[in-house]
Formats: C-alpha cells, structure tokens, sequence
C-alpha cells in the first residue's frame, strides 16, 4: 500500500474532495486510485478563521510501484510502513513459575495481556479492587469525604488512567509501533474506532471501565489469573535474584520474573524495594494546581468562529512559560468539559488532578498548571521526592479545613496576591469541595513566584487565560513518579535480576499510552528471558 502524508483539506470540505485530492496529489487518473482508509486526521488552528484538517491516507494504487520511484525523496509520500504486531515468542509446556504482575493499571494490563496472548498464563496481584467496586469507593470519598488508603483514583484495577481524560496520544518514539497495537486492543475491547485514526484519541472514565473488564476477561480466558486486594509486602531475593514475592497476608509466590508496574503513587511499596536494597534514584517531576476556566472561552480563544464544530469538540491548549526565576511553568493533562478530582491515595492529605469524559460536555475546562522541579529541590536520596510530596499534600489538606476540602483561589486575586472570598462566574468542579482563601503558602515560593508570572503570560497565548474569575485549586503533585527504578536494556533491575521495573512508577511512561506501550516492552523482555534462546516466532497479533 501507498501513505500520503500532510494532505490538507478545510475544515468542512465535502465528501468527496478526499477522493479528489488523493488523485490530484499522485497525479493519477481516478480508475487508478484503488480503497484508501484514514490512518490518521489532525487539524491545524493557528488561524482560527480558516481551520484546515490534515490527514495521513493509506491506499492501493493500480501503478504503486511506478508511483513510489516518481516520488522517491518525497517523505510525504510513502510505502506503508507495516504496523502489524508480532509476538516474540510462545510459551512452552511446564514451565516452573509463572510470570507475575504487580499492579493492574495500563501497563500491568497490557504485560499481563501480551504474556498471556504468548501464553504464559500471568499470575496479576493488584491491591486494590475489581474496577466497579473500585469507582463506588471513590465516588464515596467525592461524595462523602470517606477515604479508602487501598481503593480510590490511584490503587484498584486500571490504575490512575481510569480516572482521567482517557488521553492516548503520546510523544514518545515507537518505532516498533507498539503504540498501535494498545489503540488495536483497546478497540477490540470497545473503544469508538476513532481513537485508530483521530490525532488526540482519548476515552473517558465510563468507557475505560468497561473496556477494563473486558481485557481482564480475555487475559483469564488465555489462562491468566488475577487476584484483587492483594498486596504485595516483601520480594525474595537471593543473591542478586528475584525468587518472588511475599503478599500481606503472608502468602508467599515464586517466581523468577516479576514485573512491577506499580503506578506513581505505591509509596509503601517503594519504601519495602529501597529497603530491600533494589537500585533506585530521585528524578525531576512537577508541582502546581490545577486551574479551570470556562470551555466556552478556550473554544473561542482556540477556534473563532469555528467553536463548536463537531470534527473538533471541546478545545483543548498546551502551554509553557520559562519564568525570570529559571523555572519552567507549562500545562499539564489538560481535561477539555471535565472536572477537577479528589486524588489523594493517604488520609489528611489533598491531591487533584483533572478527568473528563468521552463527551467532554461539562461547563469547565481544567489543566494541571505546574512548575517543574529537580532532586536539588529535595536533596535526600530516593525517597526525598515522596516526603516532599506529602509535606505539600498536607499542607492542602491543612488549608482546606480538613475533609478532603481543598484550598482555592481565583486567579485575578493570585495575580495580585490578595486572598478570595467569593467566587466569580466560574463554579469549581472538585468534589468534596473548595475552601476559598490565599494559596501563596501552598506550595513552595519559588513555584508560587513562578505560576504568578505564567499566568499573565499564557494570556497572550489565550485570551482570557488570566480572568480574574478562573479558579486555582491545590494542590498537584502526582504528575509523575518522584523516582526511577532504574532498569538495563533487557528491561531488568540494575541490580536484582528477574525484577522489571515498568511504567509510571518506575519512572518509564507518562499516562496511559505511554504505559501500555512500557507495558508490552516489558512483556517481551520477560518472554524472552523465560525461552532463553529458543527460536523466536513470528506470528501475527
């Protein structure tokens, strides 16, 4: 097959013209040109007024040989590359011990499914709950200020990606297209067929929870087994090797391939692993808030007079300011009609972060706005970063008046560096609720000092970005894991073999799609590792 890239169209060109400029693009008759299909659509809005739509066509052509020595140089057009995926291997009858898998967000999930399509029969422990007890426990914390420590937005089948926009686009390089085989299954397991072609693909909360299940059903199916509140206390190592692991009711399982895909926030889980002595190391991440506005206003702001066209929903943003402090302030996990969420995991502590759903159709748009920080901010080894964390979660916490009540401020008023009082035009979304007051002791100084002059700033990228109206809330801190598990090339602890660091928590993805994509790495580094030096096999997924 034949890949055109970079062909643009307006925003609402009729039916036909893709036909058309397929055809006018390759210089060929239209007899010639054979089924093409969307691999991929995006848009471009840098003028609002004349929004043009780009897409990246496949397709049969009657000459394609012809055509690809006339356009050779020409990176735009393209034999198609195959995205097909291919497991590494199979497994073999009898094996001692079974892989196993610690966590069961988007990487656990997807080790989990590779090895078991490769049939290894994974042996999963999640300690938190199946996904619809899960989200009743959650909802009861944002309904009833009840928190469950084990099952809430970070612990509990699909991990933290369940409860969030569902956003699968990532930067990271893929060049084996790992990334299409996630979308692939996610498909298979429900999602609109869109998120294969659209340039954001995203799923929302209620349709991530059903897809959950779904996979979970196949992984048991190729005989995998996975088992709910069960977690993991202690890891067995014997010189240098992983020999299993211990869970807290004492029952003990072995196996010489662990992965860990435990998420950012298994802070007692890291704290067993530095005891036990497994190579670990601080790493950068951020801390900020989170700010909503309007999404009637970022509409217009992105789009014109184009708002609300159906080809491109609810507006989304990305931006970056590099404060006179030498700090760098940017967005983060932008919600588009979403809300604002309780996300802490520990008591007397508040954390938010932002999730929407597949329609993206509540009042508010919300993004982290965040100031990025280094082990220099937090000197003290491995583990510095989660004290760090924690000192700030409660400090909200404090300044929330307890209940998971979480301390706000308008941003004209932060600006300024006066307190609030009474809310504007915007209605905060974060349930338990928000506490009004003066945020400048939230976080420390210097990325206070630094969102105070982004915020003026990304007005001029956004009109109306620093309404006085629009609403902080605080705090965030989970943007991503506070240390790295450091691995080697063949995906194993720099210093416990058999152990696979993998995901978010280990420092490796940064939301869902990354994750699944570390997820299947890992899958094949341990396939690889059990067949020893059996004859790989090609097959089809």
């Amino acid at each position: 097959m034949l890949r055109i890239n970079e062909l643009r169209l307006p925003l609402d060109h009729p039916e036909g013209a893709l036909r058309d400029a397929i055809v006018a693009r390759l210089g060929i008759k239209p007899a010639e040109l054979g089924e093409f299909t969307v691999f991929k659509r995006s848009y471009d809005a840098r003028k609002a007024t004349a929004i043009t739509l780009i897409y990246t066509i496949d397709m049969t052509v009657a000459n394609e040989a012809a055509l690809l020595a006339q356009f050779a140089g020409d990176r735009n057009v393209t034999k198609t590359p195959d995205t097909n995926y291919r497991f590494v291997g199979k497994a073999q009858e009898g094996l001692a011990h079974r892989p196993v898998v610690v966590g069961f967000g988007p990487c656990g999930i997807f080790a989990a499914l590779i090895l078991a399509q490769m049939g290894f029969r994974p042996i999963v422990l999640e300690r938190g709950k199946a996904v619809r007890e899960r989200t009743k426990d959650t909802w009861g914390l944002w309904r009833k200020s009840v928190l469950n420590p084990e099952s809430n937005v970070q612990f509990g089948e699909g991990g933290a990606g369940t409860f969030s926009d569902g956003k699968l686009y990532s930067q990271i390089k893929d060049p084996k297209h790992y990334g299409r085989k996630v979308l692939t299954e996610f498909v298979k397991a429900g999602a609109p067929e869109e998120i294969l072609y659209v340039s954001k693909p995203h799923i929302g909360t209620f349709r991530l929870v059903g897809m959950v299940e779904t996979m979970r059903a196949e992984i048991i199916a190729l005989g995998g087994e996975i088992r709910f509140q069960q977690r993991v206390a202690d890891v067995l190592i014997e010189d240098g090797q992983l020999r299993g692991v211990v869970l807290a009711n004492g029952e003990e399982i072995r196996s010489d391939h662990v992965v860990l895909a435990l998420g950012h926030s298994a802070r007692d889980t890291f704290e067993m692993l530095h005891e036990r002595g497994v190579y670990m190391e601080a790493k950068p991440f951020s801390v900020g808030f989170r700010v909503e506005h309007p999404q009637s206003l970022i509409d217009k702001a992105r789009f014109g007079p184009n708002a609300g066209h159906p080809l491109l929903g609810a507006a989304d943003y990305k931006l970056v300011h590099h404060a006179k402090n030498g700090r760098s302030v940017y967005s983060f996990c932008m919600c588009p009609g979403g809300t604002v969420v309780a996300a802490t995991s520990e008591p007397n502590r508040v954390v938010t972060n932002g999730m929407s759903q597949y329609s993206r159709n509540e009042r508010n748009a919300n993004a982290g706005i965040v100031v990025g920080i280094t082990p220099d901010d937090y000197p003290g080894g491995p583990l510095a970063g989660i004290a760090f964390q924690r000192q700030w979660e409660s400090r909200a916490y404090e300044l929330g008046g307890g209940d998971y009540i979480a301390p706000g401020q308008l941003v004209g008023d932060f600006i300024r560096n006066q307190p609030s009082s009474v809310l504007g035009s915007v209605e905060p979304s974060y349930k338990p609720g928000v506490k009004l007051g003066d945020l400048s002791t939230s976080l420390p100084d210097y990325a206070i000092e630094a969102v105070r002059e982004a915020l003026p700033a990304f007005e001029r990228q956004i009109k109306g970005f620093s309404m006085r109206d629009a609403v902080l809330t605080g705090v965030e801190t989970r943007t991503s894991s506070p240390l790295r598990m450091t691995r080697g090339a063949d995906c194993q602890s720099l210093n416990v073999k058999g152990l696979y660091p993998a995901g978010e928590g280990a420092g490796y993805a940064g939301g869902i799609l990354s994750a699944g994509v570390d997820g299947i790495r890992v899958a094949e580094a341990v396939a690889k590792s059990i067949l020893g030096d059996v004859t790989v096999v090609a097959e089809e997924a």
